[in-house]
């Protein structure tokens, strides 16, 4: 795979003066596009989280609320 270079040539572009200045009323050339640019079309994972991590976190923070309410209730005794 060979790199392009996006930017424009100065020495190859109309209406640039010396050193890649653009005179007064002309319009900049643009840019070319990047051959490499766009998302990879070699793997694409599921989106979301799957069941059991997310069981085992609902699991762990339903233990964690229980543990501070019992422990809440246990002061006011």
């Amino acid at each position: 795979m060979t790199h392009i270079s996006p930017d424009p040539e100065p020495e190859r572009s109309t209406g640039l003066e010396p050193g890649g200045s653009v005179p007064p009323g002309e319009t900049p050339p643009a840019e070319s596009s990047l051959p490499e640019a766009g998302p990879r079309e070699t793997h694409n994972p599921t989106k979301g989280w799957a069941k059991g991590p997310l069981t085992l976190i609902l699991v762990l923070v339903v233990l964690v609320a229980a543990f501070f309410l019992a422990y809440g209730i246990s002061l006011m005794l």
